[in-house]
């Protein structure tokens, strides 16, 4: 009797957390089905790229990947934000410039994913979600390390940004229910989860398009909205000894009721908040919302309710028509709301969107510049607040640790968010019988900040 070969699907994810969530979702079903997956081309029967589109280097690190994977493999399925761009005549962009892949969805498209390999390669057997191995009961399977992972609560956005193309890709905001999300975050903890990161495309705006409408949650009824949210999983969080850290919170009025439960410690005092820029004049330009001229006075009343806070943020340099006295207007802006930590993105024209239509574009290589420019100052007030921690005890996530931390490990503090922020560089502990566990707390005391990072010793 021939042993039955159970198929290989290769499996590649670019782009952002939300990008990450949609593969997990995808790898979830495909594993439930008996599908093997592998994170390379090597012997598998189709690969699956699930594809990035919002900037120009994006769409090329995109569309090089799909070539590779049809030249190591032959058989690809395109899936993800690229598969809903337009090319030139309005035709596909990915089976413009790839017209042998097998398939091409856009984003959160799981079914259609699915359909597309069960026509070119059958599935195994009927699925049972609970054999699945390596899955979060019913989380799924999670592509973060086994102690933090992304929570995505909502799809799709309902501003129109000039500079974005994504509600054009992923659609307006949709709000998964309430009960659901929490169900996914406690079984997470109960896998050893130890951080959860909640994202979105507007974690402020949850509940909006269903009018924040009463669910249920362990029996209880449970409003739709963001702060309800949050405090539901600070409990949760609280019960398994972990964090809850909020992502892509637009600056409303309404994140004001959040702070109190940072201050009591219920979820991390961390807002990672998109402010993009502050001259009133560029934010009408780029269509956002949320009144940023009063960005400020926010800013400082958030600090008020809690002192602990840290805030990170990314913005554009060099948006079309921005004036020198602009740019200036942002960078006092990062000085005196002393951003904790910043990314910034020298403009870059994105296909579809409506900024490339203002006047005022300036020129690469001013963008550039600027952009340089700001990061030398963002640099200046994120080193001079790192630098107050010194001396101060702070619980730290271990990320990494090397024989049990004996020469030491990495971690992170409450302000430091995985991949995007800085790490607590541990060195070996004092005692001897002081273990460091990878997914584990320890208390360090802060003896040194180090560029965008600090040097601890546990205790």
């Amino acid at each position: 009797m021939s042993e039955i070969k159970t198929p290989k699907v290769g499996f590649v994810s670019l782009g952002c957390p939300k990008a990450l969530t949609d593969s997990e979702l995808i790898l979830t079903q495909l594993s439930a089905e008996g599908y093997q997956t592998s994170k390379t081309f090597d012997g598998a029967d189709l690969v699956i790229v699930n594809t990035c589109g919002f900037i120009d280097d994006a769409v090329k690190e995109s569309l090089d990947t799909i070539g590779e994977a049809l030249a190591e493999n032959g058989r690809v399925i395109v899936t993800g934000c690229l598969g809903a761009r337009s090319g030139v005549g309005g035709e596909n962009l990915v089976q413009q410039m790839h017209p042998s892949v097998l398939a091409v969805t856009g984003p959160h498209a799981t079914q259609e994913v699915m359909d597309a390999v069960h026509k070119h390669l059958p599935k195994p057997h009927d699925p049972f979600l609970d054999l699945v191995p390596g899955a979060f009961g019913e989380a799924g399977i999670k592509l973060t390390p086994k102690h933090y992972a992304y929570l995505k609560i909502s799809e799709g956005c309902n501003h129109r940004c000039t500079f974005c193309i994504i509600p054009s890709m992923r659609g307006d905001l949709v709000s998964r229910p309430i009960g659901d999300v929490l169900k996914e975050a406690r079984a997470l903890f109960e896998g050893g989860v130890k951080e959860l990161l909640v994202i979105s495309q507007d974690t402020s705006a949850y509940g909006v398009d269903v009018k924040y409408v009463t669910g249920f949650w362990d029996g209880q009824p449970i409003k739709t909205r963001t702060f309800e949210l949050t405090q539901a999983l600070g409990q949760l969080a609280d019960h398994y000894g972990a964090w809850v850290r909020l992502h892509y919170v637009y600056p409303y009025p309404s994140v004001d009721d959040i702070l109190p439960l940072m201050n009591q410690g219920r979820v991390l005092p961390y807002l990672d908040v998109p402010f993009q820029h502050s001259h009133p004049d560029v934010l009408k330009r780029m269509k956002r919302p949320a009144s940023g001229e009063k960005n400020l006075e926010r800013i400082a009343r958030w600090r008020e309710l809690c002192p602990d806070l840290v805030i990170r943020s990314t913005f554009i340099a060099g948006f079309p028509g921005e004036t020198e006295a602009e740019f200036e207007h942002l960078l006092n802006f990062v000085r005196e709301a002393e951003i904790d930590r910043a990314g910034c993105f020298a403009y870059s024209p994105v296909n579809g969107a409506q900024a490339n239509d203002l006047p005022g574009m300036l020129p690469q290589a001013v963008r550039e510049e600027r952009q340089a420019r700001f990061m030398a100052v963002a640099e200046e007030v994120s080193i001079a607040k790192l630098q107050r921690r010194v001396g101060a005890t702070m619980q730290v996530l271990i990320d990494s640790a090397p024989g049990n931390g004996r020469k030491g490990g990495v971690g992170r503090s409450y302000a430091d968010a995985p991949e995007i922020d800085g790490v607590v560089h541990l060195l070996p502990p004092e005692k001897i019988s002081k273990v460091l566990r990878v997914g584990e707390f320890t208390k360090a005391r802060i003896v040194a900040a180090q560029g965008h990072d600090l040097v601890a010793m546990p205790i």
